[in-house]
């Protein structure tokens, strides 16, 4: 039982639960003899009642407590007092690494410092006869005097080795007591030695620096797997990529030092926690000479990707690019670097584009009120700078002359001089989805996610739909356009056919002169570029580059992969990659392993409460009872996706579906089963499947594209039909297998009692949130004021939630009985990918706590110069 405020535990008096764990409960107690606050650790049952352990646990407080040093947390006494056995602690103020490291990678000079701080301190305890076993991110603390490390020599309750294979690699940690062919440790920081139950000894706890210092250098970590025992697998038999290939402008040095702590065999790694901390310090003084000069150490300290080291390489590339005689073949230097975005701002993804000539990168970020903007970063400078009046901007694209860009925002298509100049409008543009602009002033754009292309003079005027071919009207979404080097063709991609549509899906060429287009391929997906007499598109989420005539529009060779390392982050629903190129050498993409979103809890007041372990999760969907949790799931490894279902009090995840392409899970009112949407070449199919992954899929609808929504308390679902050009919505009724439609809308939940339908409406500006009968047209009830996605019933069915066009969570109730709304209100800011571009992005549980798929700041976009150098090899 948690202990109460005011309890007693010898001259100590509880005040507040700090935290708990696998080891224990944490509180904040007040020492009434010394009068200073500390922290008091109740230790487990298992310790507790195991006579061995509890004396061994003793002999080795008795030890630690010696341990004095600025970067050891202290500890005070041990103590028991009516079975509960207890560890008085420093009260140390500040947050974990691991939270930190929540919002990715640390700067570099951190990174040094509180890694030498680590080191020292390890060294003391080494010293001092103590191997602390354990280290790991959630084992330091950081302060504002620096680093503390926590639990040392700490024993935890065992687990089996057969059940490793059965957990995920995020799921709590389980430890055990040092005895002979024994784990000890915690996945993913453990020495191949802990692994094994061989001897551990303090060079087992350089391994996990290192692991720690690579996690906090990169932000990724060195071992990953999808479970404890793939994890252990890459432990013993696997490399970490370096460091140097995920920051390109960290110092060798550190690479070369974080290499030899992770060595495989002890003997390799470094010998001494002294020697590591001298080596660190000695990389930190070299940095602080070469990098950190007088009047920018806040940059390098905050955003040394963008600082001095980042401006050399830069320039190295600008030398590599632009000073290459013409016609001479390419040097076979690639260059790598990051791009972090601005100040307190992320990247949105998908949403960024090269000038022609390689010197600017337009691209959108939100910002910390949550709005889109567009910026433009010339790649020779230190920063980027924002472009006014551009909110709610979206997709960016560039003309001929590398200067002026176009963007969509506000139902419009825009334009503006990035050197200076007021943003144009030149037509309407309900949801933009792509532009290209070509050297005699005409841009062809896609107004909608369906419809056709349209053409516009670069001054303005009225649009004018281009005949591209037979499906033109049938519900296609033609998307993407790219001139080619003529530009009177363009390539584009068509989606969306209706079932009575004999155009096939895929990408085409189109000419603004008509003749029709030509497909020259159904199984390409999504955008395309053309550069160095090729096309380079995503396959399988691998950026590859195809040889390609734009004279006879055909192929002319095989693909080849150019960034074999990154998976593309990509968006499934609207096929468009992260990735733009220049035509001199140029590229510039968004890897899934860089961009990661993360799952977190907050209160209705905006505080957040913690996170759901692990990345790369979508279309988040909390069962009846708030215990589990669906996600699409993105492996990384494969670039697919499948449903997997996560139980939020073990950590456990099971994948319950096998295709890789499946997503929008929604769950069976009872909490037994669950039905998705499964991509199946031109078409999608819906199936159901029992929760616990026990069943085979059954099919329940099949048809032209479909996403499915959400179902209802008496088995109806629904989902969003294409077929029409504008999505329409379809309920398919599992009591009679009927499907039938309720009108033009998006989004659609279903209320609690299953009598209501909260969707969204298209509108020229702003989509809006409308309540609906769920039989069908009648009464429409509008809920939101100035723009709103994602509609969410409370439980109760008496307020609707939704996410306005700044991110905001908003709030309105709902009067069933009188029909009517109230004004909507603000909860808080949240930081989800997009309102509207990427759906279904949190949910909301029993209690009302709120789970969000959240962007994270520190994801980094990554620059390669003279990439054809990559196929030339």
């Amino acid at each position: 039982m948690p202990l109460a405020p005011g309890r007693r535990l010898g001259p100590y008096e509880i005040l507040c639960e700090l935290g708990s764990g696998g080891m224990g409960e944490v509180y904040r107690a007040r020492d009434t003899r010394l009068g200073r606050d500390v922290a008091i650790k109740i230790l487990p049952v298992e310790l507790s009642a195991d006579a061995a352990r509890k004396q061994r646990f003793e002999r080795e407080a008795k030890t630690i407590s010696t341990l004095n040093h600025p970067n050891i947390c202290v500890l005070h006494d041990v103590g028991s007092q009516d079975g509960v056995d207890y560890l008085v602690m420093e009260c140390v103020e500040g947050e974990t690494l691991a939270k930190r490291l929540q919002k990715g990678a640390l700067p570099l000079d951190q990174v040094l410092k509180y890694g030498s701080q680590i080191a020292d301190a390890l060294d003391r305890a080494h010293r001092n006869g103590v191997v602390h076993r354990d280290l790991k991110p959630g084992n330091i603390m950081i302060t504002p005097t620096g680093a503390k490390l926590l639990d040392f020599g700490l024993a935890k309750p065992a687990v089996e080795m057969a059940s490793l294979a059965t957990l995920t690699a995020d799921a709590p940690a389980q430890l055990l007591v040092t005895q002979e062919g024994t784990i000890v440790g915690t996945f993913p920081y453990m020495s191949p030695e802990q692994i094994e139950g061989g001897e551990v000894d303090a060079r087992s706890d350089i391994f996990s620096l290192g692991a720690v210092l690579y996690e906090m250098a990169t932000g990724q970590r060195a071992f990953e797997g999808r479970t404890q025992a793939s994890v252990a697998a890459a432990i013993l038999e696997r490399n970490p990529k370096s460091i140097l290939s995920l920051v390109p402008v960290a110092p060798p040095a550190l690479d070369r030092v974080v290499k030899q702590c992770l060595a495989k065999a002890k003997d390799e790694r470094w010998q001494s926690a002294h020697d590591l901390h001298l080596q660190l310090n000695w990389i930190a003084e070299g940095v602080g000479a070469d990098s950190i000069s007088t009047g920018n150490k806040q940059l390098a300290s905050t955003r040394y990707w963008v600082g001095w080291g980042v401006l050399g390489l830069l320039a190295v590339m600008l030398i590599v690019v632009f000073l290459q005689p013409r016609g001479s073949p390419p040097s076979a230097n690639v260059i790598r670097s990051s791009i972090l975005p601005p100040l307190d701002s992320s990247f949105t993804p998908y949403n960024f584009s090269l000038s022609p000539d390689g010197t600017r990168l337009a691209f959108i970020a939100v910002g910390p009120e949550g709005l889109n903007h567009l910026w433009i970063r010339v790649l020779s400078a230190p920063s980027a700078q924002e472009i006014s009046g551009t909110e709610d901007a979206i997709y960016p694209f560039w003309a001929p002359d590398s200067r002026r860009a176009g963007f969509f925002a506000e139902g419009k298509l825009k334009t503006v001089d990035t050197t200076g100049g007021a943003v144009k409008t030149l037509c309407d543009a309900p949801v933009g989805r792509g532009g290209t602009w070509n050297r005699e002033g005409t841009i062809v754009f896609a107004p909608s996610v369906a419809g056709p292309l349209n053409r516009i003079p670069e001054t303005g005027g009225e649009p004018i739909a281009l005949s591209l071919g037979p499906g033109q009207g049938k519900g296609n979404g033609y998307r993407w356009p790219y001139f080619l080097p003529d530009g009177k063709h363009f390539v584009y991609f068509s989606d969306w056919n209706a079932p009575d549509n004999t155009e096939e899906n895929g990408t085409y060429v189109g000419s603004l002169e008509g003749g029709g287009a030509k497909l020259i391929s159904r199984d390409l997906k999504g955008n395309v570029e053309f550069s160095d007499g090729k096309l380079l598109y995503v396959r399988d989420r691998s950026l590859v580059a195809q040889p390609f005539n734009p004279d006879r529009l055909e192929f002319t060779g095989p693909a080849v992969i150019i960034a074999e390392q990154e998976v593309i982050e990509d968006n499934a629903g609207f096929h468009h990659a992260g990735f733009s190129v220049s035509q001199n050498g140029i590229l510039v993409i968004q890897s899934s392993a860089a961009f990661s979103t993360r799952l977190i809890w907050y209160d209705s007041t905006g505080h957040e409460l913690g996170q759901v372990p692990g990345s790369g999760f979508w279309d988040p969907r909390l069962s009846p009872d708030g215990r589990l949790l669906a996600v699409a799931s993105d492996d990384l490894h494969n670039g697919k996706y499948y449903v997997h279902v996560i139980d939020l009090a073990s950590g456990r995840s099971t994948r319950i579906t096998d295709g890789g392409k499946e997503g929008t899970p929604v769950w069976s009112s009872d909490g037994k089963l669950i039905a998705y949407a499964a991509t199946e070449g031109n078409s999608t199919a819906i199936y159901q499947i029992p929760a616990d992954g026990s069943g085979s899929p059954q099919l329940l609808v099949r048809g032209a594209q479909k996403l499915l929504n959400d179902w209802s308390p008496d088995g109806r679902l629904v989902y969003m039909d294409f077929g029409k050009g504008l999505p329409f919505l379809g309920v398919y009724s599992e009591a009679d297998r009927q499907v039938r439609e309720i009108g033009i809308g998006a989004e659609a939940h279903f209320s609690p009692d299953g009598k209501w339908i909260a969707r969204i409406e298209p509108r020229t500006r702003y989509q809006e949130i409308f309540v609906q009968s769920a039989s069908g047209p009648g009464v429409r009830i509008q809920i939101s004021q100035g723009g709103g996605a994602q509609a969410v019933w409370r439980k109760d069915g008496k307020e609707i939630y939704y996410l306005g066009p700044d991110r905001k969570l908003m709030a309105a109730t709902f009067d069933p009985a009188k029909k009517m709304a109230g004004t909507p209100r603000a909860l808080f800011q949240t930081h989800v990918v997009g309102p509207t571009f990427v759906l279904f992005q949190y949910d909301v549980a029993p209690d009302r706590r709120f789970l969000i798929n959240s962007l994270n700041p520190n994801s980094p976009l990554t620059l390669i110069a003279n990439w054809p150098s990559i196929i030339a090899k």
